[in-house]
């Protein structure tokens, strides 16, 4: 099944009992549209097309990417196009060795050609941005919001198919500071492909034309997302999975797609008047509840200017709703990641897996299995090559977004798998040098979204690299003589050879280390049992500690190791110990853990560690090694439900309800 509309892919969708009309009930886009979402997006139900809307025409389509299985089943008629497009780049001669496989490619090469037309069913209706639906997410929002923009620009000095970009920025078309109906909010970060274009235009002193789509084939929704280098349009990658040509408008100004539901067109000026840099023009945009689970605040983004707002007859308004993972967002990560791994070692020299982990926000924590080669004569094998591979990660695409990148070596266990995070994590532990083994990157940019640094788009990294035999044996209890100084309690084992406990409120100002946790330091420091490294000691077991996944194997003998100790060399560690605001939520599952860790702290400024010292500029420590991941008094708000809307809900969900089996 080829979707050219998106029309066609709901009639698909609901006749193969994947998608549910709800007609009777009458939905506010404020607040009600948004969490009635996550809620269908929990309970792994249809896609929703609510047909009555307050304050707008317009149907709007929630829950479409909401399970992976209805996202091959949207794809299904080009997918194996697809498939076969990224094996022959990841293996080019593939093709010549197995030509049967590779029988749809001659095809999806070619739908890769946008075809330009002179007209399309989206110049049909003209209307205002006050009537599209204005999703408000979440209580604090600053506005109404598109949440699935497929934001499309060119080159000034390169106009064409070949140097465009699409991309997925968010657009606030209501509230703030934005004129109603003329101006909107251009959201977009560091790293994106969007920049290059404003860039050129401010220096030229020209406008950027800017055109927003929204619905249309699916197919444009997901090119909006993949993470494609510099220089690979995402509207050629969409005409390869949508399975045909993209036909799009040409010679109105800028490019659309003819078939797309909505198209707002606008300018950025390049005139300047604002506050942005090199005299771009700019207004607060914000707040907006995001991915990391947290409000992203006001601040000055590109003004759009808007020269109007078309749709086809039968427009149908995409949305979804971003906020702690996971959430519908997870469902195209997880499908792009199935789509693209085969293409990891042929970008990033050395490394054979990567995972961006979803629960800690993505970015915050990424996860990747390398090669250690370099030496393969020396008696113990120690992070060299894994260090190249990190800086790889580092260095290009959206990897180069991650805060944490913790990567362990092949060679030592060929099972190691980054996608089992539990039994990554232990691993690491067991292998780590704290004195050799941590490299920051500090004061460098950062996501724009992560509030954990010392300012907008700017904090720290951290590789920590891990190789050769286990150093130590991971703690499944607290060991013996364990104790915290006065302010932090509640410490309790988390997983093996991590524990978490309960720290006072954050009150220390920013870029600045904590003399709390200092002082949680000293104390840990002068704990007996430290010493140097011992010998390796046999493995405990690890089934006791709720959630960790006990799995069998090498990856997963956790506790097959060394340890350091004044009186026994075989006694079990405590590598990392985790300060949080709520130690029970924090240890309630992996899902909690991760994301309280990772998205609360900062590299350079939150880790810690007994005995710590620099030498030579190389920061290192003893065991364990301390991240304080409390709520800074300068982080963003974390997102909140507003209660009464969820009690509407619950009401609409009862047994007779209008959403009675669709949402959670």
């Amino acid at each position: 099944m080829i979707h050219r509309t998106l029309r066609a892919c709901i009639n698909d969708l609901e006749a193969a009992g994947q998608l549910r009309r709800v007609e009777t009930l009458a939905v506010d886009p404020r607040l009600e549209l948004a969490a009635i979402q996550r809620r269908a997006y929990k309970k792994g139900g249809p896609a929703l097309l609510f047909t009555n809307v307050r304050g707008t025409p317009f149907p709007c389509l929630a829950n479409l990417f909401g399970t992976r299985e209805r996202v091959r089943h949207i794809f299904r008629g080009a997918l194996r196009g697809v498939e076969a497009l990224l094996r022959a780049k990841a293996d080019p001669v593939a093709p010549l060795r197995r030509p049967w496989r590779y029988a749809s490619l001659p095809k999806t090469l070619f739908s890769m050609l946008p075809r330009a037309v002179k007209t399309g069913p989206v110049l049909a209706r003209s209307t205002r941005l006050s009537v599209l639906p204005g999703l408000v997410s979440w209580p604090l929002d600053g506005g109404g919001y598109v949440t699935l923009p497929q934001v499309y620009t060119e080159h000034p000095d390169k106009p064409g198919f070949f140097a465009s970009n699409l991309g997925m920025y968010r657009v606030q078309i209501s509230g703030g500071a934005f004129e109603p109906d003329r101006e909107a909010g251009l959201h977009y970060q560091i790293h994106r492909g969007i920049g290059p274009h404003h860039m050129a235009a401010l220096a030229a002193g020209k406008d950027l034309p800017v055109n927003v789509f929204v619905g249309g084939p699916p197919a444009l929704t997901l090119a909006a997302i993949m993470p494609l280098p510099e220089g690979v349009p995402e509207i050629c990658f969409a005409g390869a999975l949508a399975g045909h040509r993209i036909p799009m408008i040409t010679g109105r100004g800028l490019p659309m797609p003819a078939e797309a539901d909505f198209c707002i067109t606008g300018y950025l000026s390049g005139k300047g008047g604002g506050s942005g840099a090199g005299g771009a023009e700019t207004k607060p945009e914000g707040p907006f509840g995001d991915h990391l689970g947290y409000y992203s605040l006001a601040h000055d983004f590109p003004v759009l200017r808007v020269t109007g707002v078309f749709h086809r007859p039968d427009a149908v308004w995409p949305f979804t709703s971003v906020g702690r993972p996971p959430q519908e967002d997870t469902v195209f990560g997880e499908f792009i990641h199935d789509l693209t791994a085969a293409l990891v070692p042929t970008v990033f020299s050395g490394v054979h897996e990567v995972h961006a982990v979803d629960a800690a926000g993505v970015h915050p924590l990424l996860l990747a299995v390398g090669s250690e080669r370099y030496v393969p004569f020396a008696g113990a094998r120690m992070p060299q090559e894994l260090l190249t591979c990190g800086l790889s990660l580092f260095g290009s695409t959206q990897t180069s977004l991650a805060k944490y990148l913790l990567i362990a070596a092949r060679e030592d266990s060929p099972a190691l798998s980054a996608r089992r995070v539990p039994d990554f994590l232990a691993h690491v532990l067991e292998r780590t040098d704290f004195r050799r083994d941590l490299h920051f990157v500090t004061r460098t940019t950062m996501d724009t979204l992560d509030y954990s640094g010392i300012s907008l788009n700017q904090g720290s990294k951290l590789l920590w690299a891990a190789a050769g035999r286990p150093l130590r044996r991971l703690a499944v209890e607290l060991p013996s003589g364990f104790s915290l100084p006065d302010g932090f309690s509640d410490a309790r084992l988390f997983a093996p050879g991590i524990a978490v406990c309960r720290g006072p409120r954050h009150t220390a100002p920013r870029d600045a280390h904590d003399p709390v946790m200092e002082a949680l330091a000293a104390h840990l420091s002068r704990l007996p049992g430290r010493g140097t490294p011992g010998s390796a000691g046999a493995g405990d077991s690890v089934a006791a500690i709720p959630g960790f996944s006990d799995t069998s194997g090498p990856v997963s003998s956790v506790a097959a190791s060394f340890t350091r100790g004044a009186g026994s060399s075989s006694a079990p560690q405590i590598a990392l110990l985790v300060v949080a605001d709520d130690a029970d939520f924090t240890c309630a599952c992996w899902d909690n853990f991760l994301w309280a860790a990772f998205t609360r702290s900062d590299p350079a400024t939150d880790l810690y560690g007994a005995g710590a010292e620099v030498r030579c500029k190389h920061w290192g420590c003893d065991e364990p090694l301390i991240m304080d991941a409390r709520m800074k008094s300068f982080h963003a708000p974390a997102l909140e439900d507003d209660p009464e809307v969820q009690r509407r809900i619950d009401g609409w969900a009862a047994p007779g309800g209008p959403l009675h089996g669709l949402v959670e």
